[in-house]
């Protein structure tokens, strides 16, 4: 019976171990493009094109759920000639419905989403900072991945 309870106990520790190692060998499914708008008056857009591969998804901005969901976010470095206007916001075909394994509904995304950020500079300038962000498919979620990003004001 001991030896039984230990075998059980040796397969369930070896998947949470060897589960992340097989997440890491997947390639990240997401495409991540840059791109500024003028809105005149220097007022920008800052845009985060995103890209996702077939069968795999972004959790929303507001993904719901039991908290245990990792939705993207935005962190701009500090800058004395760019000030944020609101939040940065999503645009994409959202998902709303109930996972398994999850409490409550969830929110996502698939295929191609705008993340965009509206700011108001003085100036030419260059805007950095990093997302992160997860995606999953169906059978996992690979671990949260932070790019950093920039965007050139010309004016």
């Amino acid at each position: 019976m001991m030896t039984k309870l230990r075998y059980i106990l040796l397969i369930v520790l070896s998947l949470f171990t060897v589960s992340p190692v097989f997440a890491q060998m997947i390639e990240d499914p997401t495409t991540w493009t840059y791109e500024v708008k003028s809105k005149g008056n220097h007022q920008y857009e800052l845009i985060f094109h995103l890209t996702i591969k077939k069968e795999w998804h972004i959790w929303s901005m507001t993904p719901g759920g039991d908290g245990f969901l990792i939705p993207p976010t935005y962190k701009f470095d500090k800058n004395a000639n760019v000030q944020l206007v609101g939040k940065t916001t999503e645009d994409g075909v959202k998902v709303t419905t109930e996972m398994e394994g999850i409490d409550g509904k969830v929110t996502y995304l698939s295929g191609k989403v705008d993340y965009v950020q509206v700011v108001n500079v003085k100036g030419a300038c260059k805007i950095t900072g990093k997302h992160e962000y997860q995606v999953c498919n169906d059978n996992t979620c690979l671990p949260p991945k932070t790019l950093p990003f920039s965007f050139e004001i010309k004016e």
